[in-house]
């Protein structure tokens, strides 16, 4: 009888083993498949593109495939940067380095990709960096050495450094080079930038020979730019032929269906045309550019729609499969537990000593199941009531959260400030939201400020800066932060001060906002936002001490 139960354990072991095996093959064919397919949408659908490459990389997160998830999410990088969601793209890419490892073969591409968002917002010294770092690693092909190289020279002839982007591309060897449209390029911005560095009067005949050619291979993308670079050469010198090959880019960008070729080609007109028409490429400019801002907010907002929604998909297959996961082991113990009780009873031993295993056993699995109710209860319900709502308050759902994540808090972390002097504390607060694109800067915050402060009111403090600084993370896009301590007559006074967005029309309390509000009522103090200044966010603090 043991030895079939033996068998039928490990019969059990090797089905799920061999399930999982499958399974696992399965995922990866799936992941490679859906890559592949947001790849060719790229030039198409960039929304859809996106989100096949998202549902791809949930399948490579099963194997915790980083490789193939950084590659996707470089993927998803071009997507945004394509639809003018810069910001986003840049998150993405930096979410992608975490994951990869010195030797990747994606390395190169991260790098690319990160300097042509920085060149698109004319953030050429930064652009050149990454082109440089890009340079520095393993590239997959000359040609797309060649094209980073050329990309590089554009970034630093447009922050003024002529000569040094001439000589970048001077060096090149075109001759073996077999992308006719890249070797025009090349050509066409090598005369442009002759032009620029010396007033060459060849190069609008040299880049109208390379316009033919860039025609002739039908390579609109190229003629786009050639045709801006004779609109410029001929701005002050012939207004009216500049004029012509401003309005030839016109129509090539609304071929191309760029937009902003379409605003690019549009100011040269503006400067070279006759006043009359002026008024009408005003209007036309304007509404152009309002509608691509609200097109590249509407992007940002679906991007960001796709990669919640996969989260939340992603976290209940994870409870799903932890409830599985539950069941193999409880199976699991009571095949062992029936062993046990079989083995026991073959050795004849005494019924007490059955029946102590038994309530051994019997109370490890309470002790267990107690366990593991008291860490993901809270989870649970708020994950169940996100699946049992059809209208979905995100709003709410994150308010449960964060008081899931509080008990959590409080449960490891009783007081702040007991092991440590309370204004170090604060301090390094603030600085732990110092990173490459937010500065913050500290003053007054000296330990006599916070003498005769309790710990309950340094609670509370502590959390509403907190607030305050998570707030700005989440929403503020400010690039520097202060924030400002004084004691006066027995009140302490902390000053806010964020160079962000702001807080526009009337003052809304949400979320961390609604919590700092609250909090100081707690310790009769004084809250309020100035929202009328010129730029960002200030909001004042103050409470008394005894």
């Amino acid at each position: 009888m043991i030895r079939n139960l033996l068998f039928f354990l490990f019969s059990f072991c090797l089905v799920a083993s061999c399930k999982d095996t499958l399974e696992t093959n399965n995922d990866i064919l799936k992941a490679d498949k859906l890559y592949e397919e947001g790849v060719r949408l790229l030039e198409k659908d960039d929304v859809k593109a996106y989100l096949k490459l998202q549902e791809a990389i949930s399948y490579y997160s099963k194997k915790n495939d980083f490789s193939n998830i950084s590659k996707s999410l470089i993927v998803q990088a071009n997507a945004q940067k394509n639809r003018g969601d810069f910001l986003g793209a840049e998150s993405t890419l930096v979410e992608a380095l975490k994951m990869m490892k010195e030797n990747d073969e994606s390395l190169y591409a991260l790098y690319d990709t990160m300097a042509n968002l920085k060149l698109n917002q004319n953030q050429y010294p930064q652009a050149i960096e990454w082109y440089d770092k890009a340079l520095s690693v393993k590239i997959e092909s000359e040609q797309k050495r060649l094209s980073i190289l050329n990309n590089k020279s554009v970034a630093v002839y447009k922050s003024g450094k002529y000569k040094q982007a001439l000589n970048i591309l001077q060096k090149l060897n075109l001759s073996s080079l077999s992308d006719l449209n890249l070797k025009n390029r090349i050509k066409d911005n090598i005369e442009y930038i002759k032009w620029l560095d010396t007033n060459n009067t060849d190069a609008q005949t040299n880049i109208e020979n390379i316009l033919k050619l860039k025609l002739e291979n039908n390579d609109l993308w190229g003629a786009n730019s050639s045709y801006a670079h004779l609109a410029e050469i001929n701005k002050k010198s012939n207004p009216e032929k500049s004029l012509y090959y401003a309005k030839k880019m016109l129509d090539i960008a609304q071929i191309n269906k760029s937009p902003e070729d379409r605003l690019e080609a549009l100011e040269k007109i503006i400067y070279v045309d006759k006043p009359a028409d002026i008024n009408n490429h005003f209007r036309i400019y304007k509404n152009l550019s309002d509608s691509i801002q609200a097109s590249r907010n509407d992007y940002t907002n679906k991007f960001a729609f796709i990669k919640y929604e996969n989260t939340k998909v992603k976290a209940e297959k994870a409870e799903k499969e932890i409830q599985l996961l539950w069941q193999y082991i409880l199976l699991g113990l009571l095949i062992a537990l029936l062993i046990i009780i079989i083995i026991l009873y073959k050795k004849r031993q005494k019924k007490l000593e059955q029946e102590k295993e038994i309530e051994v056993k019997n109370t490890q699995l309470k002790m267990s199941k107690k366990v593991h109710d008291v860490v993901a209860n809270g989870i649970y319900q708020v994950m169940t009531k996100i699946e049992n709502q059809e209208d979905f308050d995100r709003d709410k759902a994150l308010d449960e959260l964060e008081f899931v994540y509080e008990k959590s808090r409080d449960i490891s972390y009783d007081k702040i400030g007991e092991e440590k002097e309370f204004s170090k504390v604060i301090s390094e607060l603030i600085a732990s939201f110092n990173n490459d694109s937010v500065k913050t800067f500290t003053a007054g915050n000296s330990p006599a400020i916070w003498e005769s402060v309790s710990p309950t009111v340094k609670e509370e403090v502590y959390q509403m800066i907190r607030e305050l600084m998570v707030n700005m993370k989440k929403h503020s896009r400010a690039s520097h932060v202060a924030v400002k301590f004084e004691k006066t007559n027995n009140v302490v006074e902390i000053q806010y001060k964020d160079n962000g967005i702001g807080i526009p029309g009337d003052l809304v309390y949400k979320n961390g906002l609604r919590n700092a509000a609250s909090r100081i009522e707690t310790i009769n103090g004084t809250l309020t936002f100035e929202t009328k200044i010129e730029k960002g966010l200030k909001v004042n603090l103050s409470f008394p001490v005894s």
